[in-house]
């Protein structure tokens, strides 16, 4: 039990603690950026517009049902236009409130949104393969750089997975969000943490019912080399760092 209860501790609410507390916020200090920056020299794909109707006839109770973390995936890639919708379905921006706080298609703790989405892409039509990083604002896609080798990569960040070992490598696109903390921490410091995890949780359920309603399916993936994938991605591992997977790729009949 003892090498337990720091753990579960960190589960329970901390409120009473928290309200105490004088976050970075109340002391007046600058809010972090909302959105990671990026150099308008960069190579930028335009991703194309969709509309409900590329969820065919499916209604939320049947991906409800039908929803299962998808291991084995066909050859057919996915269409640049199913992975707009994805990338909208999970972390797409819908509105704003009047104080300026970004509204997406997935609840958040204070709209922190401390996530921001990299694609390790194999079988996407439309673009190569390679690294890249969702531009929400925007709606676009941020080509970062090619991968050599990538489906062995993907295989070596995954690590030995328990189910169906090597799995991750042959889905059409491997999701990866990481987290800048202090988005939330400004706000609310000692609770954040917390608050990030349940916060990823909504991002991987509307991937995988979306991924659903399209014919896709999905698999998060909590078991990773965190060094690796950092590495790859360029992050420090301490200010930004990968926090979950998802493999994502058309179902194998």
């Amino acid at each position: 039990m003892g090498r337990y209860e720091q753990q579960r501790n960190f589960l329970k609410s901390n409120f009473l603690e928290f309200k105490h507390v004088k976050t970075d916020k109340i002391k007046g200090l600058p809010q972090p950026p909302a959105v990671k920056p990026y150099s308008s020299s960069s190579v930028i794909v335009d991703l194309p517009e969709f509309s409900g109707d590329i969820a065919g006839q499916a209604t939320v109770y049947d991906c409800i049902k039908s929803r299962r973390s998808t291991r084995f995936y066909a050859q057919e890639s996915l269409r640049l236009e199913e992975l707009s919708y994805l990338l909208w379905a999970s972390q797409g921006i819908t509105g704003a409130t009047k104080g300026g706080l970004m509204l997406r298609t997935v609840p958040c703790s204070g709209a922190t949104h401390t996530f921001e989405t990299y694609l390790f892409i194999t079988r996407v039509e439309g673009i190569p393969q390679g690294v890249y990083r969702y531009l929400p604002v925007e709606h676009k896609l941020l080509f970062l750089f090619e991968l050599d080798e990538i489906d062995q990569k993907i295989d070596a960040i995954t690590l030995e997975q328990p189910f169906v070992p090597n799995f991750a490598k042959k889905a059409a696109v491997l999701f990866a969000w990481s987290t800048t903390p202090y988005r939330s921490e400004w706000k609310y410091d000692i609770s954040a943490h917390k608050k990030i995890l349940i916060d990823i949780g909504h991002v991987s359920q509307n991937l995988y019912l979306a991924s659903e309603s399209i014919g896709a399916g999905a698999c998060a993936i909590g078991i990773y080399d965190q060094n690796l994938i950092d590495d790859v991605l360029g992050l420090d591992g301490e200010e930004e760092f990968v926090l979950f997977l998802s493999a994502v790729g058309k179902k194998r009949e």
